[in-house]
This record gives structure tokens, C-alpha cells and sequence, in this order.
């Protein structure tokens, strides 16, 4: 509760769609890359500043533009200002606690999706906020951290697999969440494995405790009519 009450105590007093993170910085530096494609042509960037994605606004192709990393509001705002988005959308984006919506901002369409990712290093599912921004001919992924469900989409865009490269924006935001929806039964996969493994070892703890339980209880039994052949041999060798 401290924590929730933390994050509300950042926008207090400030007016609605006034721009603060109100999530945990979760990457050092915020990453831009940058997709764009149409059927015939590809280009991948991995800029340094926000303002070298600012041309692909004016281009017939389709743009995908990642941010990773939301702590940095100065390039959010850049970015929000040159592709003419709603304050109210930048101020959702940086505030990682929205449940999965839709919402039609007539030039723009804003989802906000929750993702899973399996960490195998602390064996824990993890979950961060994705904010996707639909336009006409772009679309624009806001993630709270470096590393996603979307390899397979851009295995795909690089080598023109599937319907992907004659699609517009709107069938690429699909595709990104049809990716987070697979990764959630690959995680359901994993855990259901290893919910196995826990079971199949505590089967075998309990058989193993069972064992020595029964040994146990075999010595304990056998105890007494041991008891009175030692004590019978003592007495006649006494």
C-alpha cells in the first residue's frame, strides 16, 4: 500500500495529462529500434536519439518504433509532440499500473496490454505494461524494460515471412499481441512442467519416507523378541 501510495504522491497536485513515471525505472538507459518496412523494402536502426525517428512520420511505409525504458519523459514528450499524440495517452504511458484497455483517440488508437516473461536466472514470472500507439502508418510499443515476446514478428519483417510485409500498422499491433498471448501459454508450458517436477519429487520423498518409516517401525518390532534372546544368552552364560 506504501508503495501504491508512493506512486500516486508523484502526480498529486499536478493537472491531468501532466507527464511523470510513476513506475519503477527498470533500464538504465531508455533503447530506441526502429523497424521500417513495406513489401519490398526493409531497414533496421537502433538510434541514438528519438528525434532521428521523427522523418518515417511522412513515409507511405510502415514504421515500428521500440522504447525501451519509460523513465526518460523528455523523450516521451518528443515523441508524443512530433506524431501529434493526446497528452492523456503519454500520461497512461508512463503510469504502469493501467489495466488492459482500448481506447480510439480518432488519429491514433492506444492498447495497453500486460506481459509475462519467464526469468530462469530467479525462476519467477515477471509482468511489465506495454502501451502500444496505433496511427495510420506507424506503431509505437512503450515497454518498461529491454527484452520481449516479439523475436518472432521481427524474424518475420526481416525475412518477409508471411502476410506481415504487405500489412499495414494495424495488422503489426496484432501480431505483437497475438506474440504476448503465445508467450503466455509457453510460460503456462513451463510452469506447468516444472509444477510436475515438484510433484513427481515429492511422490518420491513421501515413497521414500514411507520406506524408512516401515524399516523403522520393522526394527521396532523386531526389538523386543531381540531384547529377550539377549538377555536369555546372558543369563545362560552367566
Amino acid at each position: 500500500m506504501a508503495k501504491l501510495a508512493g506512486k500516486h504522491s508523484r502526480k498529486a497536485g499536478l493537472p491531468p495529462g501532466a507527464l511523470v513515471h510513476t513506475g519503477e525505472r527498470k533500464t538504465q538507459t531508455p533503447r530506441i529500434m526502429l523497424f521500417d518496412y513495406d513489401e519490398q523494402n526493409f531497414q533496421e536502426k537502433q538510434p541514438t536519439r528519438i528525434e532521428e525517428c521523427f522523418p518515417f512520420k511522412e513515409t507511405a511505409t510502415v514504421t515500428w518504433i521500440n522504447i525501451d525504458g519509460l523513465h526518460d519523459v523528455g523523450l516521451i514528450e518528443k515523441l508524443g509532440r512530433q506524431f501529434e499524440l493526446h497528452p492523456l495517452i503519454l500520461e497512461d504511458i508512463l503510469s504502469t499500473e493501467q489495466r488492459p484497455k482500448l481506447e480510439d483517440y480518432d488519429k491514433h488508437l492506444f492498447i495497453v496490454v500486460r506481459m509475462l516473461t519467464y526469468n530462469g536466472q530467479a525462476d519467477s514470472v515477471e509482468a511489465e505494461q506495454v502501451s502500444m500507439v496505433v496511427g495510420a502508418n506507424f506503431l509505437t510499443p512503450f515497454q518498461e524494460t529491454v527484452g520481449d515476446a516479439f523475436d518472432v514478428i521481427r524474424d518475420r519483417i526481416r525475412n518477409a515471412k508471411g502476410r506481415i510485409r504487405k500489412m499495414g500498422a494495424d495488422y503489426l499491433a496484432y501480431s505483437l499481441i497475438d506474440a504476448i498471448v503465445d508467450n503466455y501459454f509457453g510460460i503456462l508450458e513451463k510452469l506447468g512442467e516444472k509444477i510436475g517436477s515438484v510433484e513427481e519429487e515429492l511422490a518420491t520423498s513421501l515413497q521414500e519416507s514411507l520406506r524408512l518409516y516401515n524399516t523403522a517401525y520393522g526394527y521396532h518390532r523386531d526389538l523386543p523378541a531381540m531384547t529377550v534372546a539377549a538377555v536369555a544368552m546372558l543369563s545362560h552364560f552367566r
